[in-house]
């Protein structure tokens, strides 16, 4: 079994992964799961974010090098995190098995407006200027997420806002990722390896659209949850592990029929 390496969205960090590592662990048996953190993010708060999706891939790789984590890697990869799935993909496939890509997006296959839908841009433009943590905080669950009830999701609130206040993202490190996202154009080819799409009907930060127009460019295998938000390892991760693992499976059935 590979080891698997779960890459995050926008000024997010390995800790908003939650139960998810657990439960793909509990469907893959047997593989290695690293969370990194992206420089701005996490343990890396300190650091300059990268403004660009390629800069982002370089400073994962090196990171995974210093820990002593060789490939071949299996990805994981979360929103902004898929972007850099493709890039590493496009410019190291022989560090790659496969790829699972989680509400992603990005040109040429979808728009702008889908991209980060238009409804949004007031309440995101508002927190980038005047915005404190706990708004932040507050609007980021309810873009990205339709877990829970309200006890569940004050609770997640309370840990969000822990996480942020030990390892804060500084404002200029917000924008010079969003600058990254906005920036990211895809391969004209699509990468030379297994690659699963999942997205979520209910994602109110970034129109599903994006998920089928990719999936349908690639011919790739494209799963669909009926309800969950854009943060789908966080609504159902259950679900987003059994379908890696089933997806993994039938790979492995090919693999050994041929």
């Amino acid at each position: 079994m590979s080891t698997w390496i779960l890459l995050r969205g926008l000024m997010r960090e390995q800790r908003h992964w939650g139960r998810f590592p657990g439960q793909l662990s509990r469907a893959l048996p047997g593989a290695t799961l690293v969370t990194p953190d992206l420089p701005g993010n996490g343990v890396q708060y300190a650091a300059t974010s990268p403004t660009s999706v390629a800069d982002m891939v370089a400073a994962c790789r090196a990171d995974l090098r210093a820990r002593g984590v060789r490939p071949p890697y299996s990805l994981l990869a979360l929103s902004l995190g898929g972007m850099m799935a493709v890039e590493w993909a496009s410019r190291h496939p022989d560090e790659l098995t496969r790829a699972v890509l989680v509400n992603t997006s990005m040109r040429p296959f979808s728009r702008f407006h889908q991209r980060l839908r238009w409804r949004n841009y007031g309440a995101i433009v508002r927190m980038l200027l005047d915005g404190g943590v706990a708004a932040q905080e507050r609007l980021i669950l309810r873009l990205t997420s339709r877990h829970g009830d309200n006890a569940e999701r004050d609770g997640l609130l309370r840990r969000w806002l822990a996480y942020q206040q030990q390892f804060p993202v500084s404002r200029a490190n917000a924008l010079r990722q969003l600058l990254a996202a906005a920036r990211y154009r895809a391969p004209a080819t699509r990468p030379a390896l297994p690659l699963l799409v999942l997205s979520s009907s209910g994602d109110q930060l970034v129109d599903p659209d994006c998920s089928r127009q990719l999936a349908a460019a690639w011919r790739t295998e494209h799963r669909i949850h009926p309800n969950a938000g854009h943060d789908l390892p966080l609504d159902d991760g259950d679900w987003v592990a059994q379908r890696v693992a089933a997806w993994v499976g039938s790979a492995d059935l090919a693999a050994e029929a041929r």
